[in-house]
């Protein structure tokens, strides 16, 4: 009999959040950890063999193995570049607020 441990795989779109949890074996690692999770069946448009993965909100390889209570993160692609966001808005002579609204600096 092989010791099991209990993690959770998170995945979030703007519409839509899942957080599944699962019993996996001591070792899995976090992709194998990814592709047993059944994410899949909620979300169809995973590319789980090339999705960035974390813990805890910190990037880790697709070898990482987890611990007991592991928290597994799936990170979409981001649709626009942050820096290049800025630029575009310093150009303009926009600064941003709190909450991610510019403001106009008349």
């Amino acid at each position: 009999m092989s010791a099991k441990t209990t993690i959770e795989v998170a995945y979030a779109t703007p519409d839509k959040q899942v957080i599944l949890e699962c019993e996996i074996e001591f070792g899995t690692t976090i992709r194998d950890a990814v592709r047993q999770s059944g994410i899949k069946q909620h979300f169809p448009e995973i590319d789980l063999e090339d999705c960035k993965l974390g813990i805890f909100s910190k990037p880790v390889a697709a070898d990482y193995q987890l611990s007991d209570g592991d928290r597994i993160e799936i990170y979409r692609p981001l649709i626009a570049d942050p820096k290049e966001v800025r630029r575009q808005r310093a150009a303009q002579g926009l600064k941003m607020k709190k909450g991610g609204g510019a403001i106009n600096q008349d």
